[in-house]
């Protein structure tokens, strides 16, 4: 059996001088990419990653 649980986080984007930095704040985890998708993109990959260490 299993559980299915969706949880919904913060991102925050701001553009840098060369790339857009990308922030979920409630997990201090950040990221960035050359666009906002991308950056977005490789965010919820680092909460992915992030939130798997607990499981």
């Amino acid at each position: 059996m299993y559980l299915v649980v969706f949880l919904s986080y913060t991102a925050i984007v701001q553009k840098g001088k060369l790339k857009y930095i990308a922030l979920c704040p409630e997990l201090d985890v950040a990221s960035q990419g050359n666009t906002i998708e991308q950056a977005i993109k490789n965010l919820k990959e680092a909460v992915e990653l992030y939130i798997e260490e607990f499981i």
